[in-house]
């Protein structure tokens, strides 16, 4: 089933007044017909609506259930991750959104391969913005998660020593003791962050100031990750963790 994003100047009452790109999407690419069924998205709720008729540049749909549709974890995940080179990024922004991610943040460190240019930071950041919203109608996310802005090593860590839990899988940790008493420490509701090193991989040092804020290192396995299989994985890992134990907490 097909699903749009809206805002509150979309809603009168019961009907929902589609237009613009979706519209377009509606008319001239779906193609479709009243009577047809579809998800529109607001403010974090997905109603499902019928389509009641296309006049002139508007697609009018009818409400038929509230809240139908909850894709949302238990918990808020943001991924931070290490600038990757190639269209990387594209790929693991698209992977963080199917797996339930609110946020990703794309962080500069010491041992990134990629240097990307202050004059070219706010047209990636809206590519991938892009990529978000078209990852999220794919996947049936009832909200489009934001891609921040390129940070610097300091100014993420600032930002994810707010988070209630902030955890970074780190190659050089053994076993699997500490993932484990990570994952256990996830509650409904907190604010995870995840770290991601680039391909070059983390320094001692950044690692060291992780460590300073309450960061805590976990292992993905024995195996060498890539930085995007070592997104997918940690966000995979966490995203089944939630849903299969914090789903019924009270």
């Amino acid at each position: 089933m097909h699903n749009f994003f809206v805002n509150e100047n979309n809603r009168n009452g019961d009907f929902y007044y589609i237009t613009d790109s979706d519209f377009n999407h509606i008319k001239n690419v779906l193609r479709m017909k009243a009577g047809d069924t579809f998800l529109v998205s607001l403010n974090g709720k997905s109603d499902l609506c019928v389509l009641e008729e296309i006049t002139g540049d508007t697609a009018v749909a009818k409400v038929l259930e509230e809240n139908y549709h909850d894709t949302s974890l238990p918990v808020k995940l943001y991924l931070f991750q290490g600038l990757p080179k190639s269209d990387k990024m594209e790929l693991v922004i698209q992977k963080a959104v199917e797996l339930g991610a609110v946020g990703i943040i794309p962080v500069e460190m010491n041992r990134c391969v990629v240097k990307i240019d202050d004059k070219k930071k706010k047209s990636k950041q809206a590519r991938w913005q892009a990529i978000s919203e078209s990852a999220a109608k794919q996947s049936k996310r009832t909200v489009i998660p934001e891609v921040f802005e390129i940070m610097s090593y300091k100014n993420a860590l600032k930002k994810a020593e707010k988070m209630d839990l902030f955890i970074v899988p780190y190659e050089s940790k053994d076993g699997m003791e500490s993932t484990k008493n990570a994952l256990f420490k996830m509650k409904k509701g907190m604010s995870v962050g995840i770290l991601i090193g680039p391909e070059g991989g983390f320094e001692e040092k950044e690692i060291e100031q992780v460590q300073e804020i309450g960061g805590v290192t976990v292992s993905l396995g024995k195996r060498i990750l890539r930085t995007e299989t070592a997104a997918i994985t940690a966000l995979s890992m966490c995203m089944l963790w939630a849903e299969m134990n914090l789903e019924v907490e009270e």
